[in-house]
């Protein structure tokens, strides 16, 4: 059978020659909480890495956005079909993480291993007509699932597969009677086991009854030890280890020595004369002893298994088990949005800007909202949105407000907007338009450990430099908090060249700071690029309260250190309460 490795199929990675895929650092993801977000998503702990190695591979193509849309739609859309494909996986989970299919059938495989790859086999039939048949019944319209069904479909009509379907359901006709097998076993004068040969192989389980019955019986009766070794005429016996082979070890790992030395035949009319092989007491080769007894004995069938296996082992089974956390990827994301939407929680699909026009427009977002954030509520009413845009008077944004007030929040937000827009999956928005970003780069606070060598304002200078140096005018940058370690002064002075350096490269940036300053200077620092600007975005105070919202404003005062005094209870007010 020739393999269809040639052609790739996938509904989560399109196949286009020019697309580049870029990974997420562990610490980006971290500070965009997608490990909350993951595990949301999934129990269990496999599942929710999955969930965070696809959703973390980013690129700015906007055919990949456009092609993983679609696909979420139909998955979405389609409830019946997402129970029908996870009643799938349930019951095919060799698909998941397949082994054996990557040997090959060779000689030296034995009967077990090679009736344990036709069972695969068989699996692998049974997936095809499952998936063929749920998608046949299926309104999909998006083209990966259209290519996937098209897929299935000439695997299925292939005259092959079905040669291989007829080839392996008689093999498994064959294969499916061997239930039990009768070991003859040759005693000297002191009753020591000198070898060990195969009577029959059969078609049912043994009890206490025919050759057992007779075994125990002639045991039990000094007077009945059988005259000869043929038994009822039609058993012969088939030797398998030369006189004196050591035979003792061997039988002492099948389990049937021990019922030898211990003599468990004295009350054998009510305890069985067969002898359970324990588990995990070191006896686990005896079915590996039993292969090649058996393969002596069903020469034939081995060699058909063989012949019959080497043929199809090198089918497109790879194919199908990709397509398998591809599936998962989609229904966990519909189950996810479906109980979030269920509690009013707003989402959409997201659009991508084709044409930029004179504002060079990269974002348009309305009504957006912290996913992360989200989950943690009960009410879809208890969610705060807000509105934004990225574009050329607005490429960098230099937010500010109240300590608390949700800056933190914010920029989390909307790096998970470009996160699920690029995964394909809807958006935390009332709508939201953009332009893909090729990576995404934060620079949070670090940990403590993390900044005894260099102190902390060496480390943030160290950290930024390296995530400028790789930034691209299609990225994003979140900055939380960015050169806010030291004093006013160096903070300021570093703070503002690197807004320079920003809007130079033209990257989408949000820089929460306590610096009220340096949003007040935007217009200098604007001074330095000739078209993209910064501009200062503030979230608003309604008197005491928070209102979490953010709006396009110069910074409501220049109380950068306020807000340091309220944050740690210093302020005249809070110290003489």
């Amino acid at each position: 059978m020739s393999s269809r490795g040639e052609k790739q199929i996938s509904i989560l990675f399109p196949y286009y020659e020019d697309t580049v895929y870029k990974q997420l650092s562990p610490v980006a993801c971290h500070d965009l909480g997608l490990d909350t977000l993951c595990s949301k998503l999934a129990q269990n702990p496999k599942e929710q890495a999955l969930m965070m190695s696809i959703i973390s591979n980013m690129t700015n193509d906007p055919r990949v956005a456009k092609y993983r849309q679609k696909v979420f739609v139909d998955v979405l859309n389609l409830p019946s079909m997402r129970k029908t494909i996870m009643d799938l996986l349930d019951h095919i989970m060799f698909l998941k993480d397949y082994g054996a299919m990557k040997k090959d059938a060779d000689e030296k495989l034995g009967i077990w291993d090679l009736l344990h790859r036709m069972e695969e086999i068989d699996d692998y039939i049974k997936t095809v007509e499952a998936i063929r048949e749920c998608l046949s019944g299926a309104d999909i319209k998006s083209e990966g699932m259209i290519s996937l069904r098209d897929y299935i479909d000439s695997i299925y009509n292939e005259a092959c597969f079905a040669e291989m379907k007829k080839d392996i359901s008689e093999l498994k006709a064959q294969t499916s009677d061997i239930q039990s097998v009768t070991v003859g076993i040759n005693l000297n004068s002191r009753f020591e086991a000198t070898s060990l040969g195969l009577i029959s192989v059969n078609n049912k389980q043994f009890k206490k009854s025919n050759v057992i019955s007779n075994f125990t019986d002639a045991i039990v009766s000094r007077d009945k030890i059988h005259d000869g070794t043929d038994w009822n005429g039609d058993m012969h016996y088939h030797q398998v280890d030369k006189e004196g082979s050591n035979i003792g070890g061997k039988i002492e790992k099948l389990g049937a020595y021990m019922a030898l030395q211990s003599a468990p035949f004295v009350d054998s009319r009510i305890r069985s004369s067969i002898v359970s092989v324990p588990e995990n007491d070191g006896t686990e080769s005896a079915t590996f002893y039993l292969d090649k007894v058996v393969n002596k004995m069903l020469d034939i069938t081995v060699k058909r298994l063989r012949e019959i296996i080497s043929k199809y082992v090198n089918i497109a089974i790879v194919n199908i088990t990709k397509l398998i956390p591809e599936f998962m990827y989609y229904i966990r994301f519909a189950e996810f949005i479906e109980n979030c939407m269920s509690k009013g929680m707003a989402f959409c699909e997201a659009s991508i800007i084709e044409e930029q026009g004179n504002s060079g427009l990269r974002m348009d977002a309305k009504g957006l909202y912290n996913l992360k954030l989200a989950t943690s509520l009960n009410k879809g009413d208890e969610v705060v949105d807000n509105d934004l845009v990225f574009d050329d008077e607005h490429t960098a944004y230099i937010l500010t407000g109240a300590n608390r007030g949700g800056k933190t929040t914010i920029t989390q937000a909307v790096g998970i907007l470009f996160v699920l827009a690029q995964g394909g999956i809807y958006v935390p928005c009332k709508e939201f338009r953009y332009v893909p970003v090729d990576s995404i780069f934060t620079h949070f606070p670090a940990d403590e450990d993390k900044t005894l060598d260099l102190g902390r304002l060496g480390e943030e200078c160290v950290r930024f430099k390296e995530i400028y140096k790789d930034a691209t005018s299609d990225s994003l940058m979140l900055l939380n908090e960015t050169f806010s370690t030291t004093s006013f002064e160096e903070g300021y002075y570093i703070a503002c060249d690197s807004v320079k350096a920003i809007i130079n490269k033209g990257i989408r940036t949000i820089y929460n700071t306590h610096m009220h300053k340096l949003a007040y200077d935007a217009g200098q620092i604007n001074e330095s690029s000739s078209k993209y600007k910064a501009s200062s975005l503030v979230v608003k105070n309604e008197g005491a309260n928070r209102s979490f919202k953010v709006e396009v404003a110069p910074p409501e005062g220049l109380s950068y250190a306020r807000d340091i005094a309220e944050k740690y209870g210093v302020t005249f007010e809070m110290l003489t309460e």
